[in-house]
């Protein structure tokens, strides 16, 4: 079974290869319901998320806490658990805060991948979406990685840890990532151009928590925002804007062409 969350597409990118390439069944941690799986002996069991400020998101956490797993174990077939985090340049701990929540569950992701991806965060001074170079570069050198990501899971190999957690890990992840997901986690800032709205309602149904009522839009305010901007990066005219910050920034959503 392969678990994932995605606001922009790259992280839905890379679980559904897994998925195809095992033959295990693809859950939406943001639209699936169900909080019992049961987990066969076949079966290997995968996460699959963006980090969010050196962290998982937030509703992956949640997601994995209320889960409730029956799982089918034996010496001759131990159970495989692997996660794998798509970042624009590297997460930090986040695969240590991910195994955390899994301990409590009694799993644990012994192998690990991250996927470097196009950049999709671009709600502060200094982020910017990628240079079509730099998506087209990165997307490329991706779906190599995803060749040899999936050979190891396919393979069911334990310990492989291939990770990109940048200089000062613990800094990022929690310290400012800490900060960042206690309090730029929100919707208070998404405002509509009204003009420029063509009431095509793409935000609405790409919003993976619901969050978007009426046309124009309206946020919630009810504290289920991911900050995943899929709302922003698909939005075709360009008339959502996260406050004024990104008014002039580019839009980025996953094109493997």
């Amino acid at each position: 079974m392969v678990f994932y969350f995605s606001g922009t597409g790259n992280t839905q990118w890379v679980a559904r290869q897994l998925a195809e390439a095992t033959g295990e069944e693809l859950v939406d941690m943001a639209r699936d319901k169900r909080t019992a799986f049961h987990i066969t002996e076949d079966e290997r069991i995968g996460f699959c998320f963006p980090t969010h400020g050196w962290q998982p998101p937030r509703l992956v956490r949640n997601f994995i806490r209320k889960m409730e797993l029956s799982i089918e174990r034996s010496e001759k077939k131990p159970l495989f658990c692997y996660a794998v985090t798509t970042c624009g340049d590297n997460m930090g701990e986040a695969m240590t805060i991910l195994n955390r929540e899994l301990l409590a569950k009694g799993l644990q992701a012994e192998t690990m991948f991250s996927v470097i991806m196009p950049e999709s965060y671009v709600c502060l001074p200094f982020m910017h979406t990628d240079s079509e170079e730099r998506v087209e570069e990165k997307i490329e050198n991706a779906k190599r990685q995803m060749t040899h990501i999936i050979r190891i899971v396919k393979d069911r190999k334990f310990g492989i840890v291939e990770l990109e957690q940048g200089a000062t890990p613990r800094l990022y992840s929690y310290v400012i990532g800490g900060y960042f997901n206690r309090k730029m986690i929100t919707d208070k800032k998404f405002v509509v151009d009204v003009d420029s709205c063509t009431r095509c309602g793409k935000c609405q149904r790409v919003c993976p928590v619901g969050n978007i009522k009426g046309i124009p839009p309206q946020w919630s305010h009810d504290g289920s925002c991911t900050m995943c901007l899929a709302c922003y990066h698909h939005c075709p005219v360009h008339a959502i804007n996260y406050g004024t910050i990104t008014k002039k920034r580019g839009q980025y959503t996953f094109n493997s062409k």
